[in-house]
């Protein structure tokens, strides 16, 4: 049997609203290089509302459910670690880290074509995960391992 390869294609008239802004406003960016943290906050939403929809999904369990419950409140809840009022941009990346965290669990518990399947970011979500976990491994880990670094005495932190 020959290697089939699944599309899952959108009707126009079941384009959700989200794609539909979601594509306006990806259209509407001037093409460049990608600016890196700027371009990783616009994988907020998609992670917010993937986490929707699979709160909305039969074939997801119960405990992956509470799971994407859990994201979806710390993005709304106006409570944070970094208040996105007082820092801006900067101020959405605790609130990126935890849907990422949520979305990975959730692919742990249930299948990634599931997964995959509410996905609206672009690219595949596997990717999209990636590129937040070398965020926060390159980013954040590494400015706390060298300004621990700093402040034992200019010895690097390990």
């Amino acid at each position: 049997m020959a290697d089939q390869t699944v599309t899952i294609e959108l009707n126009p008239e079941e384009k959700r609203l989200y794609e539909r802004i979601r594509s306006a406003v990806v259209s509407s960016r001037p093409k460049r290089e990608p600016s890196g943290l700027l371009d990783l906050l616009f994988l907020l939403p998609d992670f917010t509302v993937l986490l929707m929809r699979l709160l909305r999904d039969d074939r997801v369990p119960i405990m992956a459910k509470a799971i994407a419950l859990g994201g979806v409140a710390y993005v709304v809840s106006p409570i944070d670690v970094m208040p996105g009022l007082l820092l801006g941009p900067v101020g959405l990346v605790d609130d990126l880290v935890i849907v990422a965290a949520c979305v990975s669990s959730m692919l742990n518990r249930v299948h990634p074509d599931v997964v995959r399947s509410h996905w609206s970011g672009q690219g595949d979500v596997l990717d999209a995960l990636a590129s937040v976990t070398d965020l926060v491994e390159d980013q954040l880990i590494g400015s706390v391992r060298s300004t621990l670094g700093r402040l034992m005495g200019g010895r690097p932190a390990r």
